[in-house]
């Protein structure tokens, strides 16, 4: 049975996410939305602070402006807690409100911006929704201690 549990709408998104967020960031010209969760999940070793903060330099390291955005549950999951407390508050992470599927805050702010998307995840179960998702996706991988980008304009038809 589908899920009808309204969603927030794109207005309060943008305010969530702005009121968490470091009051002093300016938004680069290049904004990458971050699947924080994802990244954090990356690898056989459970949830990793470190895969966030590698994957965040490397977006800086190539001109992009990375906003990070995980649900509720990643700082109950996460290795370093108190290195992701602190990123949270710092601003580094917007942590999407319990008991709400960051995936839709993700899309809806990547829309909002016209922003890529760093996540191995497909969204299938939001492509309706956002059809535009998929060419906006930047797959990755680390390998030991590295990141790779995906660095195809358009990301392939699965």
């Amino acid at each position: 049975m589908p899920d009808t549990t309204p969603l927030p709408s794109a207005r309060s998104i943008d305010a969530q996410i702005q009121a968490e967020a470091h009051p002093e960031r300016v938004m680069g010209e290049k904004p990458a939305v971050v699947d924080g969760s994802n990244v954090a999940h990356f690898g056989e070793t459970g949830a990793s602070v470190e895969n966030i903060g590698l994957v965040c330099d490397k977006l800086i390291e190539q001109g992009w402006d990375p906003i990070v955005i995980s649900d509720a549950a990643l700082r109950h999951q996460i290795d370093n807690g108190s290195a992701y407390e602190r990123m949270v508050r710092e601003g580094t992470i917007v942590q999407a409100p319990a008991g709400t599927d960051a995936d839709y805050f993700i899309l809806s702010y990547a829309r909002r911006l016209h922003a890529h998307i760093v996540s191995n995840d497909r969204f299938r179960d939001r492509e309706q929704a956002f059809p535009e998702a998929r060419d906006r996706i930047i797959r990755y991988m680390i390998v030991d201690g590295e990141v790779v980008l995906e660095q195809r304009a358009k990301q392939r038809r699965d």
